[in-house]
């Protein structure tokens, strides 16, 4: 089995946050806590794998949540244009992991039935749940599974040799991780099962949930996925970018050789 190169691709960050929005239970939750917004790209020979899309200007706009890159630029570095995607794993529909769809037309998209069922489901009756996600980008995966762009999956499933997809939930109902062999080990792309170090290493709740015991259990789950703690890689943390060596461009670093420091907290 061939090892993955793997990604970080930052698009945009908040600096306007405090602990408060990052965890349930803190006593410090005044304090500043930034946050970062990445997508994931996956190579191997001349496949290509990318893992969520960010979001777009006119998103950005109506959240008034600015993004530092539009998402297909963001993979410019990369020698790739939106038209050179073919798959693409959502981890969720939240408007910051799936506002990118659109911008990816010849994409097949990889999601849990989970998802799918929760986004367009009784939930959304409720603002608070409805609250992360967008119509339009839920409508966006909805066509592509009607054009026979979209593979559902109920659990763990293998993507590709080497790539696969578990179901975690917690955050979203349908929320998934991808496991991907690389050559540090097995590698854990959290996306929003552990947003931070910190929920996963302090095992501290992040506030939007829908299930809090998945939650919790999927901190134990990604480490039962992981070769080694360390190579669990949470969705949001500026600490990656510290982490991890810089490549190809200011806002991509890369993962697939391991850390270059203790990622201890």
């Amino acid at each position: 089995m061939s090892p993955w190169e793997v990604f970080a691709v930052k698009y945009a960050d908040r600096n306007a946050r405090t602990r408060a929005d990052s965890f349930i239970f803190d006593d410090n939750h005044d304090a500043p806590h930034a946050m970062d917004y990445f997508m994931w790209l996956l190579r191997a020979g001349t496949r290509t794998i990318l893992v969520d899309t960010g979001y777009d200007d006119a998103e950005a706009a109506a959240r008034n949540r600015p993004i530092r890159l539009d998402p297909a630029a963001a993979l410019a570095p990369f020698g790739l244009t939106p038209d050179d995607i073919t798959d693409i794993i959502v981890t969720h529909l939240h408007y910051d992991h799936a506002g990118g769809l659109a911008l990816f037309p010849n994409a097949h998209l990889h999601l849990q039935a989970a998802e799918m069922a929760y986004a367009t489901g009784p939930c959304m009756c409720h603002d608070t749940l409805r609250m992360p996600f967008t119509a339009s980008h839920v409508c966006e995966a909805v066509q592509r599974l009607y054009s026979g762009k979209l593979t559902f999956y109920d659990g763990s499933a293998d993507i590709a040799e080497g790539v696969s997809v578990h179901c975690i939930g917690g955050h979203s109902r349908g929320l998934q991780c991808v496991r991907v062999h690389t050559q540090a080990g097995w590698m854990v792309l959290a996306s929003d099962a552990a947003h931070f170090y910190e929920n996963l290493q302090a095992r501290k709740p992040f506030p939007i949930v829908v299930d809090l015991q998945n939650m919790l259990d999927g901190f134990d789950r990604l480490e039962r996925l992981a070769s080694h703690p360390s190579l669990i890689i949470p969705g949001h943390d500026p600490l990656v970018r510290q982490y991890f060596p810089q490549d190809l461009a200011d806002h991509i670093h890369r993962l697939d050789a391991g850390p270059t420091q203790d990622v201890t907290l």
